[in-house]
């Protein structure tokens, strides 16, 4: 079964239809897997088996009948733990949340399961979804599959680990800081990142369980091993929340185009304010070289109106206004301490927390007008250019740190040291804008890391990223099996 382990979602998908293979037998070889290669990855972290046999029988005997249930039926899939499951525990990586088990599923799992899909087990994250590494304290450590001794990225690290390995086919993720681009990045696999409040976000933790206001920035999305499950794993589960659905349906525009001899693409692969490693950056423009090959206009001095450091700072305290909304107040005040003392030049990722955490109301509107004035430039922007090719992060996969001062964690870029956080910078670029981005894999590195870089579009023109995603794929191969998983 070595031509199933690594296939797309929705190549598996047409073999159930065809009756060449079987939910039941899908499953059970997912399982075999799971039990030969999970140990060595931790990379998924809870099971229902039982419940997703039983399902997968029904899903068989439905084919039988000639019923099919979505583009996904009967196929096995995986979530990542931040996306509440009904009757499959639930800890966003919180000991607090050990036992949590869900009554109802998050709405973007329960659209997928409408799909056809049947989910068997949860994959890894950090703390509250809160690191560009998977560890907690209640399941541990997840590890690359491309090299053990370093982290798939975060938060939705078990996720991409796991499609890497061909222990699940497709997956949902969450991403407020790159967390589904920039696993996908390091594990060589697809990630999408919606345009912000195309998806529900109902039902992740966190908030914490039962929460109705699912904050600012974050998105839910789809990975997988082709851009083509990006594409129907995101109209699946794209839509609102229980608030807004009486009214409101999405209807997103066709992809601008689907040959690369009608596209204007610029690039920016690299930057003074976040410095990206030199090998990657040559890998993400023989990319952009692929395209203009194959008949795609690059720009690579293009840019908007929006200088890096501008948008940076805008996303970092907005981010941190919101991701500290759970802190006790011993931490907020002691946080409020240190804005009040800071000078007001200090850029630093610090400087950018303790302010970020502590904006009052009025504060926090003046951000956002700043914001609103920065998605403007965008949009006039893609007036001319139809995507931007980017960096995912400054790095490929590193080794696990676990010092619990982020700010005591470095990088090595180039051989100097540079801030752990830069980690969120090129995510956060587009992220603040409300811009959607697709992670592709594009290469690897001569250590043999997957290099990945996403292509960032207009607001609400998700099929336009993907589409470009899917031409990238075509020209360079797409996923590659890291090879001690085959």
């Amino acid at each position: 079964m070595s031509d199933i382990t690594f296939a797309p979602a929705h190549v598996l998908a047409a073999m159930i239809r065809r009756r060449e293979i079987s939910s039941v037998e899908l499953l059970d070889h997912l399982i075999s897997r799971y039990n030969t290669h999970n140990p060595a990855l931790n990379a998924i972290v809870a099971t229902d088996f039982e419940r997703a046999l039983a399902q997968a029988e029904e899903a068989d005997h439905a084919v039988s009948r000639g019923d099919f249930w979505g583009p996904y039926h009967g196929v096995p899939m995986t979530i990542k733990d931040a996306l509440e499951t009904e009757g499959l525990v639930t800890t966003g990586g919180a000991t607090d949340f050990a036992s949590h088990i869900p009554d109802r599923d998050a709405d973007a799992v329960a659209r997928i399961k409408a799909a056809g899909a049947i989910v068997f087990a949860k994959t890894n994250v950090p703390f509250f979804s809160g690191d560009l590494q998977s560890y907690n304290d209640v399941y541990g450590t997840t590890n690359n599959p491309w090299d053990v001794t370093r982290g798939p990225g975060g938060s939705s690290g078990g996720a991409a680990a796991a499609l890497a390995a061909g222990l699940t086919p497709l997956e949902i993720g969450s991403d407020i800081g790159g967390s589904i681009r920039t696993p996908s990045h390091l594990c060589g696999v697809f990630g999408h990142k919606p345009s912000f409040n195309l998806v529900s976000k109902r039902g992740h933790v966190p908030g914490v369980p039962g929460a109705l206001f699912t904050g600012d920035l974050s998105v839910v999305g789809p990975m997988g091993r082709s851009a083509r499950d990006l594409e129907i794993a995101l109209s699946m589960i794209m839509g609102p929340d229980d608030f807004d659905s009486v009214g409101m349906t999405p209807a997103l525009p066709e992809p601008r185009a689907r040959d690369p001899r009608e596209l204007t693409i610029a690039t920016w692969f690299d930057d003074p304010y976040c410095p990206v490693e030199a090998e990657n950056v040559k890998i993400m423009e023989r990319a952009a070289d692929a395209l203009e090959q194959a008949g795609a206009t690059i720009h690579r001095d293009a840019r908007p109106d929006v200088s890096f450091g501008e948008a940076f700072e805008v996303y970092a305290t907005l981010l941190n206004g919101g991701t500290t909304r759970g802190f006790p107040p011993h931490v907020l005040e002691r946080l409020r301490e240190t804005a009040r003392t800071l000078d007001p030049e200090d850029k630093s990722h610090q400087a950018m927390q303790a302010r970020g955490a502590t904006l009052s109301y009025h504060e926090w509107l003046v951000w956002k007008e700043v914001q609103a004035q920065m998605r403007a430039k965008w949009a006039r922007f893609f007036e001319t250019y139809d995507a931007v090719l980017m960096a995912v992060a400054p790095v490929s996969a590193f080794p696990h740190d676990q010092q619990s001062n982020f700010h005591h964690r470095t990088l090595s870029v180039n051989g100097e040291e540079r801030p752990y956080l830069d980690l969120v910078s090129w995510s956060g670029l587009p992220l603040v804008s409300y811009l959607p981005g697709t992670a592709v894999p594009v290469g690897r590195t001569d250590a043999g890391l997957p290099v990945g870089i996403q292509v960032v579009g207009p607001y609400l023109e998700d099929f336009t990223t993907i589409a470009i995603g899917s031409m990238l794929e075509r020209e360079l191969g797409g996923f590659v099996a890291p090879p001690n998983f085959t």
